[in-house]
């Protein structure tokens, strides 16, 4: 049963799935904001970050590009840290719970931080994965590293 779970956890169909399914809510909210552009320049002032409209696009081109860089995984390292140190900044400017005097607010704000710093692991542990891999990527497009790589198997 193990050897199944391996031999499926080193597909490249799981590999994919798992950033998909990792960067999700920066795509999805990426999306939101694009289509929705007035609702998320809306949010954006709700949240005290003016200009609004230009928060709005700085937060569309990091969620869309660091969510395609992480997906495609090309240059995942880039995009891994543009979506941590943004969900990292959102703690810092948004989720302030520290700064929240009535419940039972505080507490749904810290928990929403407490996940941000989940995802900000998931994100390192993405990169580090996408590093490690990165001899095996780079051997796909250059036949002569393809060849050093065979013979070392």
């Amino acid at each position: 049963m193990q050897h199944r779970i391996t031999k499926l956890l080193r597909t490249p169909m799981m590999a994919w799935l798992a950033r998909g399914l990792l960067t999700l809510p920066f795509w999805s909210s990426g999306l939101s904001k694009l289509f929705l552009f007035d609702a998320g320049v809306a949010e954006m002032a709700r949240a005290g970050l003016e200009p609004a409209a230009a928060f709005n696009v700085a937060t569309i081109v990091v969620q869309l590009g660091g969510s395609a860089l992480v997906i495609l995984n090309r240059a995942a390292w880039l995009g891994a840290g543009a979506l941590g140190l943004f969900t990292g900044l959102t703690i810092l400017l948004v989720h302030r719970f520290w700064a929240i005097p009535e419940e039972p607010f505080r507490t749904i704000a810290m928990h929403v931080s407490s996940e941000h710093v989940g995802m900000i692991g998931g994100l390192i542990a993405i990169a580090i994965l996408s590093a490690r891999s990165g001899i095996a990527d780079d051997t796909r497009h250059n036949p002569a590293l393809h060849a050093r790589s065979e013979a070392r198997a």
